[in-house]
């Protein structure tokens, strides 16, 4: 995984330990890089909630979920930026997914609070962002750096819990919800 590497899902999903039965929000879905493999993963038992304000990542995921038969994903057009977006139950959710959502949203911390509100306490919080020093990506200044993406999750309540390897254009962190 050294040099010039983008993640691979299976490779961060075994270091989040994510487990059958665990419930998972992904926040900015896209086609699907997190949500198919994490449905595997959890199984039959688990649900995954794969949210996107847009459409046509819905429709990607939504053709991926046919061609690999998973019926543990719930598709949700969302703007997590807007209050109660997700739909999803307060302390509902075992784990969430943010993947380079942040970096282009306007308001930040309503994410961050929705992700608060859904995650159940004790629960896992997974963000990965482009890394500042990448040239792959958005431009700067519109990268978001870990440090403040560190202050953000704290401001919401999350505790830092540790770092992860997120390929070499990313960073990854991981929260917890106490």
């Amino acid at each position: 995984m050294l040099g010039d590497s983008f993640l691979k899902p299976e490779d961060a999903i075994e270091s989040w330990d994510v487990r059958p039965g665990d419930k998972i929000a992904d926040f900015g879905c896209g086609a699907g890089f997190f949500t198919i493999p994490i449905a595997q993963r959890v199984g039959p038992q688990g649900m995954i909630y794969a949210i996107d304000v847009r459409q046509e990542a819905l429709d990607a995921t939504k053709t991926k979920i046919k061609l690999f038969r998973l019926s543990n994903i719930n598709l949700i057009r969302a703007d997590l930026e807007s209050p109660r977006a997700s739909g999803i139950k307060d302390e509902g959710i075992d784990k969430i997914i943010i993947t380079n959502i942040l970096f282009q949203a306007d308001d930040k911390n309503a994410i961050l609070r929705e992700a608060f509100r859904v995650l159940k306490q004790n629960g896992t919080l997974f963000l990965i962002e482009w890394n500042e020093d990448s040239k792959t990506g958005p431009v700067l200044p519109n990268k978001i750096n870990r440090g403040d993406v560190e202050k953000l999750c704290r401001s919401i309540g999350f505790v830092m819990y540790k770092n992860f390897y997120a390929g070499s254009h990313h960073y990854g962190l991981i929260f917890k919800k106490p």
